[in-house]
């Protein structure tokens, strides 16, 4: 069995995730200000998590369903006494349901943005609108170049396994057109976030893939080398770790009948 074969796919434990990554909701929380949700609307919460912002939204609409493909994170939100389904993003079932549709920091979870983007259109309204944001192009560069040069010592190849889909506004604005939305915004934001811990923790709850693929015995010595690498470029004395995020934030609609197909 080789590395990539050995490795297991990123799991979501809600405690590590409230732990080291609820500056994830809390960032945004913006982004539900951009939606402007209405009591009278129905809303879909893609990549819901554990329900932070999910919640939120519940208090500013009709009604809110938060979908998630990790169990442990659906039943986080069910603590809630949210409305939350385990859901792949790619495989979405809703057929005109929403009069929105709200996603933070999900869709670069998904290796297939049309059928994200598809899955999308279909459980949307005529007329409605999606609001999201994403890793976009950059995200945690960083990050991602000294993992890979920790890793590759220890014969693991940790770009390929990256699960992350970080594009360009270009590139997402055309992805959206081509199926018929109208793009309203799309934005890349640099956004340099301060980390709650050490970026060890980090590691563990975002590449924790990469993590797995090493043998027990190595973790250690990568995540001390990875540490080494990025001390001179995103650890500040003061603030502790700064993640080098960029976020790509968009607003697009559907066309109401008759506007398009």
């Amino acid at each position: 069995m080789t590395r990539h074969e050995r490795a297991s796919d990123q799991s979501w434990d809600p405690d590590r995730y409230a732990r080291n990554a609820r500056f994830v909701a809390e960032l945004g929380a913006p982004l539900i200000d951009l939606l402007e949700p209405r009591p009278h609307e129905e809303i879909l919460d893609l990549g819901c998590g554990d329900g932070a912002l999910t919640a939120e939204l519940a208090g500013r609409c009709k009604a809110v369903v938060g979908v998630d493909a990790s169990p442990e994170q659906v039943a986080a939100a069910r603590a809630r006494s949210l409305d939350a389904r385990v859901v792949d993003g790619h495989d979405l079932r809703f057929e005109a349901a929403f009069d929105a549709v709200f996603t933070n920091a999900a869709l670069h979870w998904m290796a297939r943005p049309d059928a994200v983007i598809e899955g999308i259109w279909r459980a949307l309204r005529p007329g409605g609108r999606v609001v999201g944001e994403m890793g976009g192009e950059g995200n945690v560069r960083r990050i991602r170049e000294a993992l890979e040069t920790a890793a590759a010592p220890c014969g693991v190849d940790a770009a390929a396994l990256f699960r992350w889909y970080f594009p360009s506004v270009e590139e997402y604005r055309d992805r959206l057109e081509a199926r018929g939305f109208a793009v309203a915004s799309i934005e890349l934001i640099e956004r340099p976030t301060r980390l709650p811990g050490d970026i060890a923790a980090w590691l563990e709850t975002f590449a924790e893939r990469v993590l797995l693929a090493l043998d027990a015995a190595d973790r250690p010595a990568v995540v001390d080398r990875v540490r080494e690498i990025l001390r001179p470029q995103i650890y500040d004395p003061a603030a502790g770790w700064v993640a080098d995020y960029v976020r790509l934030r968009f607003r697009a609609f559907k066309p109401s009948c008759g506007e398009g197909g």
